[in-house]
């Protein structure tokens, strides 16, 4: 079964001089940079021709009702995008996660769109089952998943396919195998988790926190920490094999929080040591500071703020608020673990809203480091966007 779209490409004029930008790596053309915007189903293939002598700059997928109109598939203007094309960039792919991962890590990423150059298609593997997930039309009327699903199963040991339509799964489908009616079991760097891969969050599991999870077991020895917006207690679980005295796993969610639970009991950790409770972060931080509450490690993982650039002001208050109640219930000479899952919030913009929020609860921090997203994760050098997450370590005076 075909790999994709393969209906003969429609040309786009750019109206701008981009094809530096482009050829440079930059993968993405908006509506309005383009001449003209031919009728055409979402994701049809598309070749782009530049501003001035109409020669090919690149060739893609193309959607005339989104404001992201053309997504670069390849810099080459002349390569024919087949099922060659899309095979190659699976194995390539595949080929990065085998350098990368061993036996004690079998959850990651084994696609991530843009970063391996298969624009909207992500893939994520928990053991041998993989969710895929296309990011809107365009990648939909582009790649064909249940020929993507076969790929997988040929060629990567993949026993059961399922697609993620919506963010809760409610919407999803097998593409092969048969639907998990459990959650799926998976190892993390020698943690044991599972994830719901039909209707958790994401695809079941925040694999992007990986490496930052690790530096806080590295850390957690003989300290007592607290884990806000914990989802399924990775975080939590972290820092209970990394020795932590006591750990407090806080998420809205009741099943998140049992969850969270049930992974520390399946670490083999003591239940003694773990305080799960599901409740609203910002009380829990209101009511944990006017106790006098204090924790040597707290970490502050919300969701995303900012779906989109409207909502930026809004979201910097949120993130100041918890980053100033997690200063305040923050023991002094502990460590205060912030992270931003928003890409319309960058770095340097995050580190002005810690030092915002760590000034208003009238305490100093000094930068113990500043993470991302690990290497399965991966990024093109000119997206800057794409480098969503941020994970900022702060000691407190």
């Amino acid at each position: 079964m075909p790999l994709l779209n393969t209906a003969t490409p429609i040309k786009l004029r750019l109206n701008r001089d981009l094809a530096r930008t482009i050829k440079r790596g930059h993968p993405w053309v908006y509506a309005e940079a383009l001449r003209d915007l031919p009728k055409a189903p979402a994701g049809s293939p598309a070749i782009l021709l530049d501003n001035r002598k109409g020669q090919p700059v690149a060739v893609g997928m193309y959607d005339p009702n989104s404001p992201l109109a053309f997504r670069v598939c390849d810099t080459d203007g002349e390569t024919n995008l087949d099922d060659r094309w899309a095979e190659h960039r699976l194995r390539k792919a595949y080929e990065l996660r085998r350098t990368l991962f061993d036996g004690q890590t079998t959850g990651y990423r084994f696609v991530n769109g843009e970063g391996d150059s298969t624009p909207g298609l992500v893939i994520d593997r928990y053991g041998d089952i993989a969710v895929l997930k296309l990011d809107g039309p365009g990648p939909c009327g582009f790649w064909n998943p249940v020929g993507v699903a076969e790929w997988l199963a040929k060629h990567a040991s993949i026993t059961t396919v399922f697609e993620r339509r919506k963010e809760r799964g409610r919407e999803g489908r097998v593409l092969i195998g048969d639907e998990p009616n459990e959650p799926v079991s998976f190892l993390e760097r020698g943690l044991k988790f599972t994830a719901d891969v039909v209707h958790g969050q994401k695809t079941g599991f925040f694999l992007d926190q990986r490496d930052n999870r690790h530096v806080i077991r590295s850390l957690a020895q003989g300290r007592s920490v607290v884990n806000l917006f914990s989802y399924t207690g990775g975080f939590s679980i972290a820092a209970g094999i990394g020795g932590a005295t006591q750990v407090t796993t806080v998420d809205l969610a009741q099943p998140a929080v049992t969850t969270a639970h049930d992974h520390w009991i399946l670490n083999g950790l003591d239940p003694s040591v773990h305080e799960p409770i599901a409740a609203d972060a910002f009380q829990f931080l209101t009511q944990a500071g006017s106790r006098k509450r204090r924790w040597e490690i707290t970490i502050v993982d919300p969701p995303s703020f900012a779906p989109n650039q409207e909502s930026v002001a809004r979201a910097t208050a949120a993130y100041q608020s918890l980053i100033s109640g997690g200063a305040r219930i923050t023991a002094g000479g502990g460590l205060l673990a912030a992270a931003s899952c928003s890409s319309h919030i960058d770095l340097e913009m995050f580190l002005k809203i810690c030092e915002e929020g760590v000034s208003e609860a009238r305490r100093r921090a000094t930068v113990l480091s500043v993470q991302g997203q690990p290497p399965d994760h991966p990024s093109p050098l000119a997206l800057p966007e794409f480098r969503y997450l941020k994970f900022v370590l702060l000691r407190l005076d």
